[in-house]
């Protein structure tokens, strides 16, 4: 049977309970981080960077985002497959101008410069009252979940990631990895547990893969096993896009909020814009969600007005309506891996055999992280395993061109 969507795709909004008077409201934004054309308006005006959406994240009575880069003035850049980030501590300013109640730091640029630039993000954000979770000095402390509370509602934020370049915590340092039969008993203790007086648990995810349409197969299917533990919503980012949105039972799945506070000198239309979600949650759980869709520019961010915030909706009912069943998500996958073909695929691999030769360090880095972390292997693997079974060409029309749009469409041709 298919998972129904009571998402309201014309107001930007679902409920479940009509009175939701006393429910405390709690947004989660996307990707933050001091860099590019955002660090030095972080650092000398840090509100403004917010533009209009600063009213919004005000009025809420907890906010949450995702600090997507290390707050540190020490520190070497460690080698690794990708990109890597780091602002300083003075950049703390950009989180209390909100100020935002808590940051998750489970995803692939909390060590980017080492442990010592990590535990010094972490003081910061302890001496300016930010709490935070999903990464420490021990596989315990990584995983704790984070306990947050207004209105006499009680929340637990458990924040995960796909821990890439073997960052996920293990005797020592790092973030909460990939485990998500272990999320999923996590979340059963703490649904169970009367000690806590628990009115909601939020899964947030850091995982998929960057810049298309529809979050993996593999991703839908763990979104689905952690609401099916009882999460009560799941989260999701890291794509640098937005994703769809779809219900596996009575629990709503935001597959990517998309870019939040965080610069891309680029003109691709789809990483300039975004979405934050608001949950409204009472003492008897979840009570509805609105999504706020914005756009990024190259002073901040800014609320999206009509016509462009009704165009917003109706594609982003295109692209969570196929999420509606495990087979709609498989056939959104499929569109891709039939884009992307062998062309990409050796377009890939020559990329990184070249980086080999030039440098051979970040190269091996590079085949590393396709080897062992989740996006990159099942990416791999289920377009070979395409190509061995004669499927290439063989999905839908609509999840051809809907990755193909993502992948392309550029800002001026709107």
């Amino acid at each position: 049977m298919p998972d129904t969507n009571p998402f309201n795709f014309q107001t930007g909004s679902w409920s479940r309970d009509a009175d939701s008077t006393d429910a405390a409201t709690l947004i989660i934004a996307g990707d933050w981080a001091p860099i590019r054309a955002f660090a030095p308006l972080i650092e000398s005006d840090p509100q403004s960077i917010y533009g209009d959406v600063l009213l919004l994240l005000q009025d809420a009575d907890l906010t949450v985002v995702n600090l997507e880069a290390p707050l540190s003035d020490i520190g070497s850049e460690v080698c690794k497959s990708g990109a890597v980030f780091k602002g300083k501590t003075c950049h703390v300013k950009g989180l209390t101008a909100v100020p935002f109640s808590a940051v998750t730091l489970g995803n692939n640029h909390m060590f980017d410069f080492g442990i010592g630039a990590f535990r010094q993000t972490v003081g910061i954000l302890d001496r300016h009252g930010i709490a935070c979770t999903g990464a420490g000095m021990t596989k315990a402390e990584a995983e704790a979940p984070l306990i947050m509370e207004a209105k006499g509602v009680r929340i637990a934020i458990i924040n995960i990631s796909e821990g890439e370049d073997l960052t996920a915590a293990g005797p020592g340092p790092g973030v909460a990895g990939w485990d998500i039969e272990g999320v999923c008993v996590r979340i059963k203790d703490l649904k169970k547990d009367t000690t806590q007086t628990l009115h909601a648990v939020i899964a947030v995810v850091h995982c998929g893969l960057e810049y298309i349409p529809f979050a993996p197969e593999y991703v839908t299917n763990a979104f689905r096993q952690l609401a099916h533990a009882g999460a009560d919503a799941v989260i999701g980012h890291h794509p640098h896009v937005p994703q769809g949105l779809f219900f596996h039972g009575k629990t709503p799945v935001c597959c990517s909020l998309g870019n939040f506070v965080f610069y891309q000198p680029t003109t691709f239309f789809w990483r300039k814009l975004g979405y934050m979600v608001r949950l409204h949650i009472n003492k008897k759980g979840l009570a509805g969600l609105d999504i706020e869709p914005y756009r990024i520019h190259d002073r901040g961010v800014q609320m999206l007005a009509e016509p462009d915030r009704d165009y917003f909706f109706k594609r982003l009912r295109q692209i969570s309506e196929p999420l509606s069943t495990p087979e709609g998500s498989r056939q959104a996958w499929q569109g891709f891996l039939d884009y992307y073909g062998v062309a990409g695929l050796k377009k890939e691999v020559n990329m990184i055999l070249n980086k080999l030769d030039d440098t051979p360090g970040k190269g091996a880095a590079m085949f590393r992280n396709r080897l062992t972390t989740a996006q990159h292997f099942h990416h791999w693997k289920d377009l070979f395993s395409r190509v061995v079974q004669d499927k290439m060409g063989q999905s839908p029309a609509w999840a051809q061109d809907l990755a193909r749009e993502w992948l392309t469409r550029q800002v001026e041709n709107e």
